[in-house]
Parts: C-alpha cells; structure tokens; sequence
C-alpha cells in the first residue's frame, strides 16, 4: 500500500502546485468601460454606431486579453469620447492603460505610439508626449500625423522654429484639416491673423461637415474672426456648425459670447449653461463666473469661480506629477484663483507651469498676469516682454502687456500696446480687462 502512496502524493502535490500558480496570477485587469453620454450628444446615429463597435471590442477584448488590435481600436475609440464629451479625466485615463499594455508588448507599434503621445498631450504632459513622439517617428518617417504631434509639442514647449518645421514636413506629406489647422494656428502666434484665417479656412475646408473635428475647426475660425473685431463672421461660423452638428457645445458657448459682448448678460448666460449641461469643460463655468458677476450675481459668480477650481484641481495633492499621469491645469489654475482673489494661489500654480515650459508665450503671459495683480510690477514687466516675442497681435495679450508696461514705468511703450489692441480689435469679450484697459489708453 505504502508504494502506491508516493505517487499519489506526488501526484497531488503537482496538482495542489498547479492550482496555487493558477490561482495566485493575478486576474486580466478588465478595460474601461463605455459611460452613457447625456442629453443632446445622446441623440443620434453616431451613438448609437459609438456604442456598437465599443461594445463589440470589449466583447474580443474580454475574450482574449492578448488582442491588441482591439485594445488599440478601443483606445482610439475612447480618445474621440474624451473629445466629444469632455471627460478627459476618465476616457484619457482608460486609453493610456490600453495603451500601455499594447506598447509593453508591440514597443514598435507605430499607432499605438502616436495614440500615447495624443494622449499625453490631451494631459498637457508635453515633454513626455513629445519623447513618444521621437520614438514613433524612425518607425514611419513618412506619416504625416507624427510630424503634426511633435509640432504640437513644440508649441506647448515654446520651441516655436522646430514646430514650424514640423507644420512643413506635415503639410507636404499630408494637406488635410489636421495640418492646415497647425499652419493656422503657427501664423497666429506669429502676429498673421490672415494668413491664420486663410489656413483655418481651409481646414473647414478639407472637412468633412458634420464630423467633430469639423465643427472645431469652424471654433478656431470663428476664434481667429473674433481677435480681428469680426462678430459676425465668428457668428456665421458658429451658426454653420450647429446647422451641421446640432447643440454643439462650443459653437453654444461662441454664441454666448458674442451676446456678452453686446452687453446681453441673460442670453450670454443661457447659451453658456446649456453649453455647460451639454459636456463638461471648464471654460464654460469660468465665463459664467463673469458673466453672473456682470449680470450683478455675485453669489452665483463665486458658486462658478469654485465650481471651476473644483473641476481643475490635481487628483492627487498639490501636483498631478504625484498620481502619475494626472492632467497639468496649472496654467488654468492660476486664473482660477485671480478670480477669487487669491494671488498667492494663482502665483503658485503659474510657477509650476513655468517651470515645465518656460519658453511657452501663454504661460509667460500667466506669471506676468499674476505678477501684476500682485503689484510686483517689476517682475511682471519681465514675463511680459518674453510673451511678446513672437509678434503675437492676441488683443487680450496686447492689453496686458499694455498695462504692464504702463504701470513698469514705461507709459509710452504701454500706450502703444494699447492702441494696438483697439486698433486690432474694438469689441474685447473680457470686459473687465477692457475697461481697465481703456481707462489707462486715454490718461494723461
């Protein structure tokens, strides 16, 4: 009896062993799931179509782990969500995870690597999207995407002579919407508001009416008609887009701008809120934090100025380094906290975004803002020069620089400012930054 009990023994032990590797694995971590959308971006064939393949990839996903095509269609998926929806916080999160998973076992993936860097750059981790971006590019040279994601890249960093030369190599290899937008908006900080005008128009272009990327390309004409003074053909853009893609957010909230401007408090305020209920996106709360305040609502102004700092704050303490890949708002943040007033809050913020792209015009722009609601007019004189140093002819930036300079000691540098500012464009959408800004243009 006893020889056959060794075997036996054995036997089970291999299989006790066998079931403790078994179980002891630890379990495929299941993808994100697709989030029902709501209210008007419900609607629609391009739901439910968003639905189907969705649905079905995470159908070939749950039944082989090891699918990467469809970990990497999903993620492509998930990144148009985060754009339609505005929850970038959770579709950017489940794509990187896709995305990190496909890339650990295809490093040489050239889609998957363009995904990431698309993602990152969502995260405004520009650094970081930019070093994917240089891993991707020796795998297809000749793709023009790769060319516009380190231009973008670029441009977040302040390297603003290598974007243009990435804008050219992507727009010989590929004239479409996406490299006539980068063109655009190159030529804009740049100080060419026409030539920007003339390649944004080709972007809607090249469009295919009706498409997302469409109705935002119709955003950055409609931005770019607003800088010069033009109301009406911004109007015309935004109006085209709704016609196209029904209650499109932004075109809402383009809209409500103009109404602002007219000095139309409750009807700016509408189109902002149904423009707010439609996705979510911080700057529609932070105008309507100025327009409750122009509309004499104080209370509801500081209910929307929290409500923003809320929406912006980092997921995990101070910086969103510490959680990983965390969304950097730091530069939104500090104009956040201008609005409450707190300048020691809103310096805070504009340093750490300094601090990762000190060369960048908008963030120098930021600190030098900061700095002036501070009084430290010194200091603000000194970021301000920096932000201007591509010719950029943005009417809120001249306005700021005028001031600056003003207050620095530089009263004729600053006027000058000022009237160019006005002279590019009379009808200025902040208000309150107009006002100030006039009231220095004509004192003596």
């Amino acid at each position: 009896m006893r020889k056959y009990l060794y075997p036996i023994l054995i036997g089970f032990t291999g299989i006790l062993l066998v079931c403790i590797f078994l179980f002891s694995k630890s379990p495929e971590k299941k993808a994100a799931t697709l989030k029902l959308r709501t209210g008007s971006i419900a609607l629609g064939g391009e739901w439910v179509e968003t639905k189907k393949v969705i649905e079905s990839l995470l159908a070939e996903i749950e039944l082989n782990p090891e699918n990467y095509t469809a970990k990497l269609n999903l993620s492509k998926g998930y990144i148009q969500e985060a754009r339609i929806t505005g929850d970038h916080a959770y579709y950017d999160a489940a794509a990187l995870v896709l995305l990190d998973d496909v890339i650990a076992n295809e490093p040489e993936n050239f889609d998957a690597l363009c995904c990431k860097a698309t993602v990152l750059l969502s995260q405004h981790h520009f650094s970081e999207a930019l070093k994917v971006a240089k891993t991707a590019l020796p795998i297809n040279p000749n793709n023009a995407f790769i060319y516009g994601l380190m231009c973008d890249s670029y441009v977040e960093l302040g390297q603003y002579k290598q974007a243009v030369k990435m804008a050219d190599k992507m727009i010989n290899i590929r004239p479409d919407i996406r490299s006539y937008s980068r063109v655009s908006y190159l030529r804009e900080i740049h100080g060419d508001l026409d030539g920007a005008i003339f390649a944004s128009k080709l972007a809607v272009d090249a469009g295919f009416p009706g498409l997302e990327e469409t109705a935002w390309s119709r955003m950055i004409l409609a931005h770019l008609y607003e800088m010069k003074g033009h109301l009406d053909s911004a109007e015309f853009q935004y109006q085209t887009a709704l016609k196209e893609r029904p209650d499109y957010a932004f075109a809402l909230a383009g809209l409500g701008k103009k109404e602002k401007v007219n000095g139309n408090y409750k009807k700016a305020i509408s189109y902002y809120r149904k423009a707010e209920k439609a996705i979510i996106e911080y700057s529609f709360s932070d105008e309507l934090t100025d327009l409750y305040r122009l509309n004499g609502d104080p209370k509801n102004g500081y209910k929307s100025a929290y409500r923003v700092i809320e929406m912006l704050s980092p997921l995990s303490g101070d910086d969103e380094s510490v959680s990983g890949h965390g969304h950097y708002a730091d530069r939104e943040l500090a104009y956040a906290y201008l609005k409450i007033n707190n300048t020691e809050k809103a310096l805070k913020h504009a340093l750490l975004e300094y601090n990762r792209r000190p060369k960048n015009i908008d963030v120098c722009e930021t600190v030098a803002w900061v700095y002036y609601k501070q009084k430290n007019y010194t200091k603000a004189n000194v970021f301000i020069s920096k932000a201007l140093r591509t010719g950029s002819k943005n009417p809120n930036l001249l306005c700021r620089a005028g001031l600056i300079k003003f207050k620095a000691g530089k009263q004729q540098e600053g006027k000058k400012l000022l009237e160019l500012a006005f002279k590019n464009n009379p009808v200025l959408s902040d208000i309150k930054l107009k006002n100030e800004a006039n009231y220095y243009r004509f004192k003596k």
